[in-house]
């Protein structure tokens, strides 16, 4: 019988992605001056303040206050109106030296003996049912966000939208778990405050989500997705009625809420721990990074059409405790999970310091990564400019999204015989 699935996503000026932001552009800060910093970094944001905490080591000193403005500034937070500003917000650093109890478990005289910087477990997850290899409905999600945002910044067909956005699909899917057609969109995004009534507002919104918007996320996706949209899609538009206030005046945010968002839309698992504001010592992200990137590989070389790869680990110890992989019966390689999870951890190795090597996690690549999913993306060099009044400028050549690379298919169709 079919069946519905949903995911959701948020924009940059959501205020939990606010602070997910904030918290990033301090880790990449930290590891442009000194990429061995070991960095914990949370954010609350609301109403005219923010507060930045956590646990740092680091051999550099930042203007933390600075960045977490200019941040703030370059989501679109820059009006009064907004009762959050990056020029006007008041900004109060509470962060402090990492614990030595963490790190004497983590550091080692040799890096390839490094420990877990944390117990937990880990996830991964790839679908063959999206070119990226994301499930479909976050895949769409994200899509109608980064482009109403573009439309946000243009300031021409749509010009009255504010930063804070949430959007919403739902798909119905076949017994043979294919797409059929897109039952639901939900779009709720802050607003202008209008000189009409509410109901002409409203209605004036609705229609321009539908006649602007919508059609150019339809342009970013491959024809047979296209068709899944339909006459009869039911489009929930704002359905609280205006949308004003909003960002963090609206609601208070916090790093690491959003952790469905950053990975599969409910698709697949997640092992709980959050990404923005840590280094890569911390599992709960290069480890996360690490699964999707097997997975990914895994799918796109034809083991399976989706699969899941968990990898767990305790805090201190080099070696992961398990992998587990889970293909949902769509194996294609006749073996068993447990077998093919055995070759995953000849084909991939998960010490924590093997990741960071493997995966270029060192390097000040995480900003990005803070809004519209930490997976999915494309893999791209970039050069980014750090500037500080205590270290000078310096300018860094990295390569983003590196898990997304598809770098081991021939190797996997090798040991996998395919």
């Amino acid at each position: 019988m079919p069946y519905l699935f949903t995911s959701e996503s948020v924009s940059e000026g959501h205020p939990d992605k606010v602070a997910d932001q904030i918290s990033d552009a301090l880790l990449d800060n930290f590891l442009a001056f000194d990429p061995e910093s070991k960095v914990a970094c949370e954010t609350l944001v609301t109403t005219g303040q923010v507060v930045l905490a956590g646990e740092v080591k680091s051999g550099t000193y930042l203007d933390v206050q600075n960045i977490a403005r200019e941040v703030i500034n370059k989501i679109g937070y820059t009006k009064g109106e907004y009762q959050f500003s990056g020029d006007s917000c008041g900004v109060i650093s509470l962060i402090h030296e990492q614990s030595q109890d963490i790190s004497q478990g983590v550091d080692r005289g040799s890096k390839e003996e490094q420990g877990a910087g944390d117990q937990g477990m880990m996830f991964g997850y790839a679908t063959s049912e999206t070119e990226n290899y994301m499930p479909l409905a976050l895949d769409i999600s994200h899509k109608i966000l980064h482009t109403l945002a573009e439309l946000r910044r243009a300031g021409k067909e749509i010009a009255y939208l504010r930063p804070d956005a949430k959007a919403q699909v739902t798909i119905e899917y076949s017994d043979a778990n294919e797409p059929i057609r897109i039952d639901t969109i939900v779009v709720s995004t802050q607003h202008d405050a209008f000189d009409a009534d509410d109901e002409k507002m409203l209605a004036k919104i609705k229609s321009d989500i539908i006649s602007i918007l919508i059609p150019k996320v339809k342009e970013q996706l491959p024809v047979a997705t296209q068709k899944l949209f339909d006459n009869q899609i039911k489009y929930h538009i704002n359905p609280t009625g205006k949308f004003v206030i909003g960002g963090p005046h609206g609601d208070t945010g916090l790093t690491g809420r959003k952790i469905i968002v950053d990975t599969y839309g409910g698709k697949g698992a997640h092992g709980g721990g959050a990404f923005s504001g840590k280094d890569p010592s911390k599992v709960d992200r290069s480890a996360a990074y690490a699964a999707r990137h097997a997975a990914k590989n895994l799918v796109a070389a034809g083991v399976a059409t989706e699969i899941l790869v968990q990898v767990s680990y305790a805090i201190g110890v080099v070696e992961p405790t398990s992998i587990f992989v889970d293909t949902y019966g769509t194996s294609k390689v006749g073996l068993s999970d447990g077998d093919i999870a055995k070759k995953v951890a000849e084909l991939f190795d998960m010490r924590p310091f093997a990741i960071e090597d493997r995966l270029k996690l060192r390097n000040p690549i995480y900003l990005e990564t803070a809004a519209y999913g930490h997976m999915g993306k494309q893999p791209t060099m970039v050069t980014k400019v750090f500037e500080s009044p205590y270290n000078g400028r310096i300018e860094k050549e990295v390569e983003l999204f590196t898990w997304e690379k598809l770098d081991k298919v021939a190797e996997i169709k090798s040991v996998f015989g395919l």
